[in-house]
């Protein structure tokens, strides 16, 4: 096989061009973010495996109240025990959480500290420290924001505003802000007073539960990189303060010499003498220690340790000092101070364990945070409860496929297996948990699914465990390449690049160093290159300026071997052409499946050997091909996003106006326009609709990473993957591909509309929303049922308070006399209309049908309408207008929808009729004849609730006003009490009248049968009509009939009541009663 070099001469641009750049770009913008602003994600979660939790603080004087700190979901709030959770820091500059806690002499203050403290592979960085006054309501960041990992937080006991922070400091760089950090103003100022070096930083702070003056600090000297982890050094140790934090001494005594790990540390309140520190060592000098004198001399109790990339971390007992528990894969604990530790017991729950609350006033009662979310025990560890209502899991990809009637998506998670569920389902509860189903287990990765078969999936674990799942059958076969017998093994990566061929359904693309291929569905492959990375010696490469030797505390542990391929495409235009690119900065190109590939290597304004974490082949145009460099494993977190059009000889950055803190982790292209772009990164999805020269962000995101984007192509719908928030999906975002300048230059615009799907909900719970099933049902939203409709508004009218204060600052800008508005100025404001849209939706003939009224914003305005036309009941304050009403549904055909903006008596057309289908969801055949028989009945049946509901409120209202005639008979001068038998009579005519309406409550009241009402036929007609789509019974036609004869005859003598109380009502008008409510404009004022 041959390998051909080729560097392409590539022009460097830098940050000046780059900042430049910028400048022109965003003058050029003719929308922002705002404009998009009514497309929203939506969240699909699940919860079923929730994710990794780093911390949990709970109240100490309210144990339902809980803080949780999610490694890469940001901070979550129960005040229910966990019955519900809320997101508190979704809008604040970081989502990587690593600790939480809370002022023990004030609770509602909340300090949260950003960057996982742990060093594993997937961890991103924060921006410092945040504190809250207010119980996590709001949150400000008080500094350290070049720390990027913080360790812990620990608030004095008695004086909130005395804070020490261990600053972890970067994992993937040297420098920042490393060390001990101490405020005594609440964080308005720090003061570092315990500084290692560039490479060392502080992992952890305990403190004297009995003397706040004695703290401990635990010094961790480690650098990630994309190749290696070193987890230790000479650097790392223990050190002391007697006086509050001030200074600091080393107490190592006793401790392994030579170069240690990360060190956990505890001290044990039931005798504040005993400290506890468990030690990453080399040479087998690891362990866990214990001191009997306030960590001045230290004693192996065993050789027991855990893992500094992850654990380390260890918490004594309340009252038993010889209890300590152990953070670990498997949770451990000790009883004899550190000499045997056994396992607590982990069965029905997930291992990984990061932090544990023991209750202070129950020792068997605990809440522990793990990868697989929030677990309680009441029982010392026998049985757990699991929390499957926080959905903080981490994906690593998404992938879609092709089923009927909703698609499914498919991801592979952080330590939470692979995993499939629906996009959306028919019923009115959501999506739930148990919709979701398990491919593979293990970490997950990418999956691929069969685009003619979506019952042939293919799941992945971490290193190419790849499957092939059928999801009729729930079987599972393992189909990974394996080397050939004398063949050298395969490098894979923790996340294997997997793909169909656009081409062909049964062919697939894996890789490890090589491209495998398969053209039966993985049952049997062949290499189709030779190693395509750089081959670098990982064991060469300096790391904290030296090479490190294989005794290196964690050398290389939880890394991939370095040189494997990272991203992979095949040009859908042109079988064949094949993209790799590697965890060493490599791109490889082949035109002829993989006989010869040719190696670029340079790449303007990117670092080499950036990794290229994805790479796309352009869907339009074969010569065209994107991809993505990251290089946050450098400690770079620049955006390097390129693009060739010719095959990848030469390159071109469109990084465009991309933050600069922000590394780009997937590209995508829309399949209708090829401007249109799509990426993921670490904070967020931004689109471009001139490929590539401006982006703009896509609101309705949490703070959050997005690492991998797919296009449902059919539904034309976004679906992100996020780590750590679990997925998202933006229903339908057409609309973005016709954001051109002469639309946005239009006053109004409508966007091409959907067709709708027809069906009706389901309720499998028994009723909508979470129906029966407590609050703490965990379900995703539907998108919007019904037809959806999206328009742009140019701009809205100011009001004229809004104007008023404009040209006031104006003139107080400008030092000009600012004159006070008159009274009719502030009544004319007062009175002031807002603005409204009145869309109307009219069916095939041209008659209107339901209205529908929304507050206008800028830029893109989206509603939803549920197929209702409108309820013909009374009408009431607000009872019109809103998108969703109890008429009767409509029936599939062809639909259209006006709208008309009304401000202040002024009403105007902004948007044309355009027109619409709705389409059955199931495709089934539908008979003209029945459609229309059905619709006319709707029709019947709606006047029909308009003339009872109406007369219904008619008898209601006169009863109200026989009670005042009576009244006013009784007790004003001069009237006639005689008419007091005419009413006695009419009260029992309204009686009976009641009971043909309504039924005999009496005797239902003695449990006796009754004969069924006027309302008791209607509605059982309606309500059968309300979800029918297929028909009308003889049985409701009978009863229509009937409804009509018995109300016939039931007006008739509600209408003579009607006339007789008129009559009362002037005879005593004759006399000067006082007003009757209804005498309205019929009232004399002599």
């Amino acid at each position: 096989m041959k390998i051909i070099l080729l560097i392409s001469l590539t022009l460097t641009i830098g940050f000046v061009g780059r900042a430049q750049k910028k400048g022109k770009q965003a003058e050029e913008k003719s929308f922002s973010a705002s404009t998009i602003s009514g497309l929203k994600f939506r969240s699909l979660g699940p919860a079923l495996t929730s994710g990794r939790i780093a911390d949990i603080a709970v109240h100490p004087e309210n144990h339902n109240i809980w803080y949780v700190a999610a490694a890469s979901g940001g901070v979550w709030k129960t005040s229910n025990h966990g019955t519900t959770f809320n997101p508190i820091f979704d809008s604040y500059g970081s989502y990587s959480i690593a600790c939480v806690e809370l002022a023990p002499s004030n609770p509602n203050t909340v300090w949260v500290g950003t960057g996982e403290n742990n060093n594993q592979r997937s961890v991103a960085y924060g921006d410092g420290v945040y504190k809250s006054l207010d119980g996590g309501a709001s949150f400000k960041n008080m500094g350290l924001k070049s720390s990027e990992h913080i360790g812990n937080i620990i608030v004095h006991p008695t004086n909130e505003n005395i804070v020490w922070v261990a600053a972890y400091g970067p994992v993937w760089s040297e420098g920042g802000e490393r060390g001990v950090y101490m405020t005594a103003d609440g964080g308005t100022t720090w003061i570092r007073t315990l500084e290692i070096s560039k490479h060392t930083g502080i992992a952890e702070i305990a403190i004297d539960p009995d003397d706040p003056k004695i703290l401990y600090a635990s010094a961790h000297q480690r650098r990630r990189r994309e190749w290696t982890y070193i987890g230790g050094g000479p650097e790392s140790g223990l050190y002391k303060s007697n006086d509050g934090g001030k200074t600091w001494r080393e107490i190592n005594n006793g401790l392994p010499k030579g170069q240690m790990g990360r060190i956990g540390i505890a001290v044990s309140p039931a005798n504040t003498n005993y400290v506890y520190a468990i030690v990453e060592a080399r040479e087998g000098k690891e362990g866990f220690f214990r001191s009997t004198n306030k960590g001045e001399s230290w004693s192996k109790m065993s050789s027991y340790k855990t893992s500094g990339n992850y654990y380390q971390e260890i918490i004594c007992d309340r009252s038993d000092v010889n209890k300590v528990f152990s953070m670990n894969t498997y949770l451990h604990h000790t009883i004899d101070g550190g000499k045997n530790f056994k396992r607590t017991g982990e069965k029905t729950k997930h291992v990984d364990n990061h932090c544990i609350w023991i209750d202070p006033k129950d020792k068997d009662h605990w809440i522990v945070g793990c990868d697989g979310g929030i677990y309680e025990t009441f029982n010392h560890a026998k049985q757990w409860k699991f929390y499957n209502n926080l959905p903080v899991t981490q994906f690593y990809k998404v992938a879609t496929d092709n089923e009927l009637p909703f698609y499914n998506i498919y991801g592979g998670t952080q330590d939470n297996w692979s995993m499939g569920g629906p996009s959306a389902t028919n019923n009115n509860n959501g999506i739930l948990n148990s919709d979701w189903f398990i491919t593979r287990g293990g970490d997950g990765f990418e999956s691929a699914i069969d685009p003619v078969d979506p019952n042939t999936v293919y799941a992945q674990s971490q290193y190419g465990g790849l499957i092939r799942f059928n999801k009729k059958t729930g079987e599972r076969i393992s189909i990974k390449p394996l080397p050939e017998k004398g063949e050298n093994g395969y490098r894979w990566n923790w996340d294997a690049p997997l793909l169909i061929s656009p081409h062909d359904h049964n062919t697939l693309y894996f890789c490890a160093n090589k491209v495998f291929k398969s053209t039966n569905q993985g049952d049997d492959w062949n290499a189709v290159s030779d190693d395509l990375s750089q081959q670098i010696d990982r064991n060469k490469l300096p790391v904290m300026g030296q090479v490190w030797g294989i005794d290196a505390v964690m050398k290389n542990m939880s890394t991939t071997i370095y040189g494997n391929i990272v991203a992979f495409d095949e040009s859908p235009k042109r079988k064949g052409l094949l993209y790799a690119g590697t965890d060493d900065g490599l791109v490889q190109v082949s035109s002829d499946g993989g006989e010869n590939w040719t190696k670029r290597s340079s790449f303007p304004g990117v670092p080499s050997n950036t990794r290229v974490n994805m790479i796309i082949a352009d869907l339009h145009d074969e010569n065209t091909v994107y991809a993505a460099f990251n290089n946050h494993r450098s400690g770079d977190f620049m955006p390097y996003l390129m693009m060739s059009t010719d095959q990848g000889e030469s390159w071109t950055s469109i990084a465009g106006n991309l933050p600069d803190r922000g590394s780009v982790f997937a590209i995508r292209q829309d399949h209708i326009d090829p401007n249109l772009l799509f990426v993921g990164t670490e904070f967020g999805c931004f689109f471009s609709n001139d490929g590539g020269e401006n982006w703009t962000k896509i609101t309705g995101l949490p703070t959050i990473a997005i690492y991998d984007i797919d296009i449902q192509k059919r539904e034309n719908d976004i679906v992100v993957a996020s780590f750590g928030r679990g997925f998202y999906v933006l229903d339908d975002y057409t609309p973005l591909r016709s954001l051109t300048k002469e639309i946005m230059d239009k006053e109004a615009h409508i966007f091409p509309i959907k067709d709708a799907k027809y069906y009706i909900e389901a309720s499998p719970l028994g009723s909508g929303g979470n129906a029966y099933q407590g609050n703490a049902l965990w379900r995703a939203e539907n998108p919007e049922y019904g037809a959806t409709f999206s328009i742009y508004i140019k701009k809205l009218p100011q009001s004229l308070k809004s104007e008023r204060k404009d040209a006031d600052k104006k003139k107080e800008k400008s030092k000009e006399i600012t004159e006070y508005p008159s009274f009719d100025q502030l009544r004319s404001e007062n009175n002031e209309d807002k603005p409204k849209l009145i869309w109307i939706i009219r069916n095939a003939l041209g008659k209107e049908i339901k209205r529908i009224s929304t507050a206008p914003q800028k830029g893109i305005n989206r509603i939803s309408w549920n197929f209702r036309t409108t309820a013909k009941g009374p009408v009431e304050k607000n009872n019109y207008g809103g998108a969703k009403s109890w008429g009767l549904i409509i029936t599939p055909g062809t639909y259209t929808v006006e709208v008309y903006s009304i401000k202040d008596g002024i009403v105007a057309k902004i948007i044309d009729a355009t027109s619409f289908n709705v389409v059955d969801l199931y495709g089934k055949p539908r008979s003209n004849q029945l459609d229309e028989e059905l619709m006319k009945f709707r029709t019947e049946i709606s006047e029909t609730y308009r003339l009872l509901s109406g007369s219904e409120q008619l008898m209601t209202e006169s009863k109200e006003k026989l009670e005042l005639l009576e009244n006013a008979v009784r007790n004003y001068p001069g009237a006639d009490l005689s008419i007091l038998v005419s009413i006695e009579r009419l009260k029992t005519e309204f009686s009976n009248l009641d009971i043909a309406l309504n039924g005999d409550k009496l005797r239902s009241k003695y449990q006796f049968e009754t004969t069924p009402s006027i309302y008791d036929r209607f509605s059982s007609i309606y309500y059968q009509l309300y979800n029918n789509t297929r028909g009308v019974t003889k049985t409701q036609r009978k009863n229509k009939v009937s409804v009509e004869e018995e109300y016939t005859a039931f007006r008739s003598q509600l209408n003579a009541i009607v006339v007789e109380l008129k009559t009362i009502e002037t005879q005593l008008e004759s006399i000067g009663i006082p007003y009757l409510k209804g005498n309205d404009e019929n009232w004399k004022e002599d």
